[in-house]
């Protein structure tokens, strides 16, 4: 069992600080064999602790350093498998689950994983309530009972149970979300504080029996892994992995090409074009289910009409972006499920076509246009993407005014319903496509004073029918039914209503080219590290 020394690793950090310097003289640098350095904007990090991680980067690191009771496939992010789970069974009445968990998994420490580590998992995210603690909670847990809720009879079975007969595949694809990672409780205990169940020392530690640990994390800094000598699938290729915090992409850019780093992680389009003549990098491109989509609020009774709707999508110039300024790091995509993943919907029917827009433009009364005002957030690709909206839609008479903001503001003005046009993207909580359909789909109340405010509300889209289809779903056994009736309401969406999707982002991470089996799966937190080599 080999240990990294906090010495090594400042002196791992430090060298590369250096040898970027260094870049700017010529120097050549190099990472150790046996370490995978990247640079990353990880300032987004704000806890590690499973029960709470509800951000990109920090759900990336505990995708590597915890097992999660179910998961995906890394070959096929389609096909669920089994994580610290082997199998399950379902009750008559669909409101129980029997898992069996799969024998040999043990932590970092030595000892062997048991359904009793899953069931104290499950249980103190709820007991927790952080953020992300809703993905368990609609199972109908709640404080109060989930202890009888979440039990584990013995070491190898964990039986959960439900307060709906929900789509067994939906209760185990939230499952494969960040809360649903197993963490050691012996550990966990015997850091606790109080009754807050080990959070405060799990916020900056781990206590896994994924591939790696957590060695140490300094905000806005780095983040260092080191292998788990237990892992069950056999030890990580490469012994610890470093992320470096790289806030800018020419300063990423500067450390991969002087090979400071393994990979860079957030390289904008154009450094992309600049580095493809260059053979030691490669870009690995792998589409995500985030997806960017345009809405109006239909309280705007102009904005309301049916017709108008339709009009905008034929405004939009999605392929003229995709070839231009989103070239290689977005793909035209029209319905709320991403590309890729069980259940979406492919289909692209709409172009920029204005003479069919001014048609449809003049059935609705406005054949002169109108005005409106579009939220949109100051960071890329945003304003971009704004500009041609504004551009397109200024070609049948409507006059953009373009609203610029801190991405904060934007969806504060937006979750308040206060917009009239509004571009934002959308990424899944977990790999099923309920977690987008029940945004997208779905709103009960459409009462300004609502509990449930999903993206339908937002926009003030009363759909009581959509909403009931939404409710269906989620009950569907057939996994294979269920599945098409997420694509039925896809289809429904794309044709009308008042949220237009238009992209589907792409994650490109450009890696020296020496570096092997790095994979980055759909979501924010599908990255997977352990397969790595150099």
């Amino acid at each position: 069992m080999f240990k990294i020394s906090r010495r090594d690793i400042g002196a791992l950090l430090i060298g590369a600080g250096l040898a970027a310097l260094a870049g700017v003289t010529g120097v050549q640098g190099a990472t150790p064999g046996d370490t995978l350095v990247m640079a990353k904007a990880i300032d987004d990090i704000i806890s590690l602790d499973p029960a709470e991680v509800y951000e990109f980067s920090g759900g990336e690191i505990i995708n590597n350093v915890y097992d999660r009771i179910m998961t995906f496939d890394p070959k096929d992010f389609t096909k669920l498998v089994g994580g610290a789970a082997e199998s399950y069974a379902v009750s008559d009445d669909g409101l129980t689950l029997t898992l069996k968990m799969r024998k040999g998994i043990k932590f970092p420490s030595g000892r062997e994983s048991t359904a009793g580590d899953a069931a104290f998992s499950l249980q103190r995210v709820v007991i927790l309530d952080k953020t992300p603690a809703f993905i368990l909670t609609q199972f109908g847990w709640t404080k109060d009972n989930v202890k009888e809720m979440v039990t584990a009879p013995d070491d190898s079975t964990l039986v959960l149970k439900i307060t709906k007969p929900f789509a067994p595949t939906f209760v185990l694809n939230c499952l494969t979300s960040g809360v649903g990672s197993v963490v050691d409780q012996e550990e966990a205990m015997k850091h606790a504080q109080g009754d807050d169940l080990g959070y405060n020392w799990l916020k900056t530690n781990s206590a896994g029996s994924g591939a790696y640990k957590v060695v140490s994390w300094n905000a806005k800094d780095s983040v260092v892994l080191e292998a788990n000598p237990n892992f069950h699938a056999g030890p990580a290729k490469l012994k610890r992995v470093v992320i470096r915090h790289v806030g800018e992409a020419t300063a990423q850019r500067l450390l991969l090409e002087k090979g400071d780093a393994d990979i860079a992680r957030n390289l904008t389009a154009d450094q992309i074009k600049a580095i493809a003549g260059n053979k030691e990098l490669v870009v690995q491109t792998e589409p995500k289910t985030n997806i960017y989509y345009f809405a109006v609020n239909v309280k705007d009774p102009t904005l309301a009409n049916p017709k108008v709707q339709q009009a905008l999508r034929w405004l939009i110039d999605y392929q003229g972006m995709e070839k231009t300024f989103l070239e290689g790091q977005f793909k035209v995509h029209q319905a709320f499920w991403g590309s890729g993943s069980a259940g979406a919907l492919d289909d692209t029917p709409f172009h920029l076509d204005v003479a069919k827009a001014k048609a449809l433009l003049a059935e609705a009364g406005v054949a002169n246009g109108f005005t409106i005002d579009i939220d949109v957030a100051n960071a890329p690709p945003f304003p971009d993407v704004a500009q041609s909206v504004q551009s397109t839609f200024g070609q049948a008479g409507i006059k953009v005014n373009l609203v610029q903001a801190d991405q904060r503001q934007v969806i504060t003005k937006y979750r308040a319903r206060k917009h009239q046009g509004v571009l934002l993207y959308w990424s899944p909580d977990y790999l099923d496509p309920h977690s987008t359909a029940d945004y997208f789909a779905r709103n009960p109340d459409n009462s300004d004073d609502a509990k449930t405010k999903t993206i339908a509300w937002r926009n003030s889209w009363d759909i009581p029918e959509l909403t009931k289809e939404t409710d269906a779903a989620l009950l569907e056994k057939d996994s294979t039914k269920r599945m098409g009736d997420y694509v039925t309401l896809q289809r429904k969406l794309q044709q009308a209503g008042p949220i237009m999707i238009m992209f589907q982002q792409n994650e490109q991470a450009v890696a020296r080219s020496n570096v092997k089996g790095f994979i980055l799966g759909p979501s924010f937190d599908t990255v997977v590290y352990w397969q790595t080599t150099k």
